[in-house]
């Protein structure tokens, strides 16, 4: 197995442990495309301006993924799997 296989499967355990990290990274590179193209009709807006808002944007999507993966995380782990489990205590 070479470094990139090894890479590659790493990268889709962490995707399959947490889907919320591949949606921020997907997040990102979108919002920053966009306010790219976007960058030619900015009006007379300075260059430096436009740039924050794009960084804003990004990070704050960034920052919206990972919360909800974090709730989704605590969800699987102190909800989801303290009911599976009594439910398996139960039926045996």
């Amino acid at each position: 197995m070479s470094t990139y296989d090894e890479n590659e499967s790493k990268f889709l355990r962490k995707a399959k442990e947490n889907p919320f990290v591949p949606v921020g990274m997907a997040g990102f590179f979108a919002i920053v495309g966009y306010r790219l193209l976007k960058m030619k009709s900015r009006g007379d807006t300075k260059m430096s301006v436009h740039l924050i808002h794009m960084r804003v944007a990004a990070q704050g999507f960034v920052v919206g993924a990972m919360t909800v993966g974090v709730l989704y995380t605590m969800y699987r782990d102190y909800y989801a799997k303290p009911r599976q489990e009594q439910k398996a205590v139960q039926h045996k």
